[in-house]
């Protein structure tokens, strides 16, 4: 496609999300095609910087995750005290199971070569991998919201805030301290010249706080991505028969809305829609730079390793249902909203990062540094990114009408106010860190 064919594209999807949702599922597929524009388009991720940190001792890309939190703590904090019938933070309680399943993350995700966000901006940018990985993760997802109560009664502390512990104020500042403190450990850590952030690192922290305070204004919560995922298997288990409603998860009120419900009504769900999107098209726009080129695959696997893939999606999205959030919803809106769950989560999946990238060296008997090579080095030919990206919007765009056929008409003259901020209401939906 050529440039200006992309910028229609996804002024029209914003358009066609507008007539069929109204003016607030319009503005979250923005936001959410602006994450990925940004994700993708700057080379900003969660997983790979962790990676880079413990294997090659460059921090730049933690630092920039840092900055972006401390940026949106700076207004998240303020927007939570002052409004808190129509915001609401991350915040979960922390438990044996949770730290647990935080760890376990830790390790798929190193192996996948992606957190949540990072496999839906892969599949959407044409990454074989990422796509095995994407059913696996909403199965997962999924089964993991069924299990949900059962692990938490393993035992689990109240849910706590810094602001609920200390006050607006004192919160928001331990918040930039421990950040502070993280940041001096990198950069102590890291090797010379690999220590501050790019130019375009700098941009991307700045962009990405900056859309994710716009998906809490809009939404009326932090960013996240579980929940949607596993809202999706959740469609698709029903679609196929099985009863979900009558599960202890989804037959709580909110989530049984959820089921009911469009998925164009789902705030999650089109920030996830506009993550691949965003991804596709900045794919095909670097495409129509280079003359129709395709960037070559980033990773050369057997099909053992596909298998590999599929499953570790499923751990991944498992794991992260039972940890309350990935990297977005847990480690990045839990923290720069003030929750202790947060930080615990950050702890334990980083660990489970260390442990993760030894399973993965030795899956493909190579060293990270030397990931990507051709396909043809292990026989086996893998399609182009285009064609990928391709079979990434189908499988979109085959769940999208399947919802169709099962979930209430909307009605347009019901939808809410553009953004949550100012409307006097109680967010509606739900966050993967609140199930």
């Amino acid at each position: 496609m050529t440039r200006p064919a992309l910028l229609v594209l996804m002024a029209a999807l914003i358009v066609v999300c507008f007539i069929i949702a109204g003016p607030r599922s319009a503005l979250l597929l923005a936001v959410g095609l602006g994450f990925g524009l940004v994700l993708e388009g700057l080379r900003f991720g969660f997983a790979g910087p962790w990676r880079q940190m413990l294997v090659e001792r460059d921090c730049r890309g933690l630092i920039a995750q840092f900055v972006a939190i401390a940026l949106c703590a700076l207004v998240m904090f303020p927007l939570l005290a002052g409004s808190p019938i129509e915001l609401s933070g991350a915040h979960a309680p922390i438990g044996l199971a949770m730290i647990a399943a935080a760890f376990v993350f830790g390790v798929t995700m190193q192996i996948v070569m992606g957190c949540g966000s990072g496999v839906l901006v892969n599949a959407g940018s044409g990454n074989f991998n990422a796509v095995l990985a994407l059913p696996g993760f909403i199965a997962g997802s999924f089964l993991g919201s069924l299990h949900l109560n059962w692990w938490t009664a393993l035992g689990s502390l109240p849910v706590y805030s810094l602001q609920s512990l200390m006050g607006v104020g004192n919160g928001l500042i331990a918040t930039l301290a421990g950040l502070a403190i993280l940041s001096g450990i990198a950069i102590l850590s890291a090797s010379p010249g690999k220590r501050m952030p790019l130019s375009r690192l700098w941009w991307a922290a700045g962009l990405v706080a900056g859309l994710a305070i716009l998906n809490l204004m809009i939404a009326g919560q932090p960013w996240g991505v579980v929940y949607g995922l596993g809202l999706w298997g959740a469609k698709l288990a029903q679609a196929g028969g099985l009863e979900v409603a009558l599960t202890s998860t989804w037959s709580s009120p909110a989530n049984a809305e959820r089921l009911t419900e469009s998925l164009f009504t789902d705030v999650t769900t089109l920030t996830n829609i506009g993550l691949m999107t965003g991804a596709l098209v900045v794919t095909q726009w670097r495409r129509a730079v280079a003359y129709g080129r395709d960037e070559p695959q980033v990773q050369s696997t057997s099909h053992g390793v596909w298998l590999v893939m599929l499953l570790a999606g499923v751990i991944m999205g498992y794991s992260a249902r039972i940890a309350f959030g990935c990297n977005v919803g847990a480690y990045f809106s839990g923290i720069s909203s003030g929750s202790l769950h947060g930080w615990v989560w950050f702890a334990a999946a980083f660990a489970g990062s260390v442990i993760g990238i030894r399973f993965r060296n030795k899956l493909f008997n190579t060293s990270t540094d030397s990931a990507a090579k051709n396909a043809s080095t292990k026989g086996v030919g893998l399609p182009t990114r285009t064609r990928v990206s391709t079979a990434a919007a189908i499988m979109l765009v085959l769940l999208l009408w399947i919802d169709s056929r099962n979930a209430e008409p909307i009605n347009p003259f019901a939808a809410p106010w553009p953004t949550a901020l100012g409307s006097g209401e109680v967010p509606s939906g739900a966050h993967c860190t609140n199930l």
